[in-house]
């Protein structure tokens, strides 16, 4: 049992991790025509499974009477952060929790500033002001809870010399924090009106409606999965720095499901689904990402000074950004803010190259 789990990890993890993973290895040995080849064909898979998961999200929707953003942010999410879970669940097993914690506060970082700022940019995104204020505060009392899970309350004054800790029981909180937080979405949802829309979901069940949309998840996040790998060897064969490699595809590539899942859903007019998958994908990674590695590792999770320096602060200012973004908006998120979404991202990411280096 425990081999099997170790081997669903792996090959979940090898996405956007910076270990090489068999898939490296066997990628290696390919000529670069037939590396383009499989790029290709992830490509297209990628963007065939989030056709299905938007399609299959927004019928059952309809079927449920379900908001499409309450959709977004529960089983949507939940698929697409399952690599962000196993990348840091996996870095706690083989003793690098640090990773764990980085990949969190990371992915937060990316999801809300550069995917939701791309896929705002696309097409303005709609904005169900009573759900989206509801689960907008939840998503940014998850950051604050995180940095106050790891802060190290007997040694306040040396937070910015020596950091603190995410220890292990907090991490179990985090996991019922989580358990409660998917009872409240759903009956929430229950109590909801769906918005009337004329579309036709045909004949087909509910429980066929929703394999599909498990195997558009998988269809996304498989592909993501094989397609890092390839574009990483293709690169090194370029001869592109191993920096630059790290600070764009490693860096990426668990983000990647959300990304494909937020743009096709602007591209359909699906904006809801887009908006709900970003603030759910938030929450999940403090509760679900941190939370479960944090529970394996008894140690806990270090949090270094340089969170408190410059990854927290990064993580709440976008955050804080996308909060007044929505508080500001009526019914919509426009394009302008889209840019300033981006432009947040840019400079966070920049100051944290900056700082890096110096660290």
């Amino acid at each position: 049992m425990e081999t099997t789990l170790s081997l669903i990890l792996s090959l979940f993890a090898s996405v956007g991790h910076g270990e090489p993973s068999w898939i490296h290895q066997i990628f290696g040995e390919w000529p670069t025509l037939l590396l383009l080849s499989i790029i290709a064909l992830t490509l297209y898979v990628l963007g065939t499974g989030a056709d299905i998961l938007v399609e299959e999200a927004v019928s059952l929707s309809t079927r449920w009477g379900v908001p499409k953003v309450m959709i977004g942010a529960t089983i949507v999410s939940l698929g697409t952060t399952t690599p962000e879970a196993a990348v840091s669940v996996l870095a706690a097993f083989k003793g690098s929790p640090d990773l764990a914690l980085g990949n969190a506060v990371g992915s937060i970082i990316c999801d809300t500033g550069l995917i939701l700022g791309l896929a705002t940019l696309i097409a303005p995104l709609p904005l169900d002001r009573k759900i989206v204020n509801r689960q907008g505060w939840i998503q940014i009392g998850a950051g604050f809870v995180l940095i106050l899970g790891c802060v190290p309350y007997s040694n306040i004054s040396g937070l910015l010399e020596s950091g603190g800790r995410f220890p292990q029981w907090v991490g179990f909180v985090f996991l019922l924090l989580l358990a409660i937080y998917l009872w409240l979405s759903v009956k929430w949802s229950t109590g909801s009106e769906s918005q009337s829309e004329d579309e036709d979901t045909g004949t087909e069940s509910t429980f066929v409606a929703l394999l599909k949309l498990i195997g558009g998840i998988v269809m996304v996040v498989g592909s993501a999965h094989f397609l890092i790998p390839a574009v990483e060897i293709i690169a090194l064969r370029l001869h592109i720095p191993q920096s630059i490699i790290a600070a764009t595809l490693v860096a990426f590539g668990t983000s990647l499901p959300e990304l494909v899942t937020a743009i096709t859903a602007a591209r359909k007019g699906q904006g809801e689904l887009a908006v709900g998958n970003i603030i759910g994908a938030d929450i999940l990674n403090v509760l679900f990402v941190a939370g479960a590695a944090a529970a394996v590792t008894p140690e806990g999770l270090p949090a270094d000074k340089q969170f408190f320096i410059l990854q927290f602060p990064a993580m709440i200012l976008v955050l804080v950004v996308f909060r007044l973004g929505i508080s500001l908006s009526k019914d919509k998120l426009k394009r302008p803010f889209g840019l300033v979404l981006l432009a947040t991202y840019l400079v966070v990411t920049i100051l944290s190259y900056i700082f890096g280096s110096q660290g």
